[in-house]
């Protein structure tokens, strides 16, 4: 009997193992099951639309089959690019302001660029009301796509682009609150409309600095000169808590080891503390700070103002680059410093970096797509601005602020003072060959008031000489033009 009661206990306890086996392999099936669910329905409503919108998807290839491309429009309701199409069915991408926003809207012929590349997945959708959509279907006919706003404004544009005038360069404009961006120039540029019967000739054209394909905006990487000023100030100040104790008596020149540097035109701006050495942009002055810097510290700087990083940005970007290191010799430290040697930033970079420290260190990410709507003009899907992060505190923006403001009272950009609004910045003059006369020409500021808030442009004017003289009218105009209205 015993043993009949125990045979029945070893098979019952088999049973109740398989039976917990068969449960658990239960669990774990449904739980993949609910996690594959929850992907899947992740993917649909988060990732899909980024996965479509990809470039490399040729998905959207069959969308153009189904729906009329959407236009793209200026946040102040000029169409910048639209689809005619004609009497036989044939369509013909159209941009009415031809190469003026060449490469901020880009081209739909072999290949896409700018917002008409990251923009596709909306412009080949249609939002048209439902019963449109069917009608059309039955009839075989396209369904109108939806149209992109952007946050680009036509004066803005229109003015950087005439300012900039014949000159290879770059003009961009943001909100430094926001993040919008409302200008975006290079040039050398293109027509977008002739862009299909050029192509052949612009590929072959081997030369990177002359191609007109090149966004300089985001992928021009130039030597900052004293522009870079910015951040050379910035790691002074965090190491030196007493800075305004700094002199230095310029005498236009200043030899160490193997180099020597000059102020630009060899100019002798003679006893300077940190604020003037900034607002006269003094070489040597800076070449002096720059040896007395921690390089370690002034690297991390570096990197976390966004050097050897991805910009946030929807457009095809570089990354800025510089060399210092703790084996870094004098000429590398002196010319780093005053923003020559190795180092090499975008204009988008160095707007950027103004862009954070107007708005108090925090920088917004930026973006050009404002809203997306169907073809009547009923809202589809809003854009909203975002916080990319802490460039600096905000009593080290405010610091820089003051700094910037001095380069327009009393410095190089006092082509900028006695204005309706309150601009400030900085100026530079990069060498970029082994000729010195030669040198591109900067500015990148900001201006504001109480009414109409803040504006940051960036300029910078390819082997234009002095930032005082060629590159701050440039920016001027773009001020004048956002206050005037």
């Amino acid at each position: 009997m015993k043993k009949i009661f125990t045979e029945r206990k070893l098979k019952t306890s088999t049973k109740r193992s398989k039976n917990r086996e068969f449960v658990i392999i239960t669990y774990l099936f449904v739980g993949a099951f609910i996690m594959m669910m929850g992907y899947f329905a992740y993917f649909q409503i988060f990732r899909s639309e980024d996965f479509i919108n990809s470039p490399y998807n040729t998905r959207q290839n069959t969308f153009a089959e189904h729906v009329v491309r959407g236009e793209i429009r200026s946040s102040d309701g000029k169409t910048l690019a639209q689809t005619i199409v004609e009497e036989d069915g044939s369509e013909t991408r159209y941009y009415p302001y031809g190469s003026m926003f060449a490469h901020a809207v880009g081209y739909d012929c072999n290949g896409k660029s700018g917002i008409e590349s990251f923009g596709n997945f909306s412009l080949l959708r249609s939002h048209a009301f439902f019963l449109e959509q069917v009608f059309h279907g039955i009839q075989d006919k396209k369904n109108q796509g939806d149209n992109v706003v952007t946050t680009l404004d036509y004066r803005l544009q229109e003015t950087a682009y005439n300012a900039l005038g014949g000159n290879r360069g770059a003009v961009v404009a943001l909100e430094p609150s926001t993040g919008k961006i409302f200008a975006m120039v290079s040039k050398p540029d293109f027509d977008p409309n002739t862009i299909g019967a050029e192509w052949d000739n612009i590929i072959s054209n081997t030369d990177s600095e002359n191609s007109i394909l090149v966004n300089r905006v985001t992928q021009g990487l130039y030597p900052p000169g004293s522009t870079f000023k910015i951040l050379t100030t910035l790691e002074y100040l965090r190491e030196h808590p007493d800075y305004q104790d700094y002199s230095y008596e310029c005498t236009g020149n200043i030899a160490m080891e193997n180099t020597e540097i000059h102020c630009y035109a060899n100019a002798v701006h003679g006893a300077e503390n940190l604020e003037t050495s900034f607002a006269k942009s003094c070489n040597t002055s800076y070449a002096n700070i720059g040896l007395g810097l921690n390089k370690k510290k002034f690297a991390d700087l570096c990197n976390d103002m966004l050097f050897h990083t991805d910009l946030p940005i929807s457009y095809p970007s570089n990354q800025s680059s510089f060399v210092l290191k703790e084996s870094s010799n004098t000429d590398q430290v002196t010319q780093m410093a005053i923003g020559q040697g190795e180092t090499l930033v975008t204009p988008l970079h160095m707007a950027l970096i103004t862009s954070a420290i107007a708005n108090d260190g925090i920088l917004m990410r930026p973006y050009v797509i404002d809203h997306t709507e169907n073809y009547k003009g009923i809202p589809v899907k809003n854009y909203k601005s975002s916080t990319y992060g802490s460039l600096l505190t905000k009593e080290e923006a405010q610091k820089l602020q003051g700094f910037m403001s001095k380069v327009v009272s009393e410095g190089t950009g006092s082509k900028l003072s006695g204005q309706s609004y309150q601009a400030a910045g900085k100026t530079g003059s990069a060498e970029f060959s082994n000729n010195k006369e030669e040198s591109h020409a900067w500015f990148t500021g900001y201006a504001s008031t109480e009414e109409k808030g803040s504006i940051v442009v960036t300029v910078i004017v390819e082997n234009g000489g002095a930032g005082s003289t060629a590159a701050v009218p440039i920016a001027k105009q773009v001020f004048d033009t956002y206050f005037s209205r």
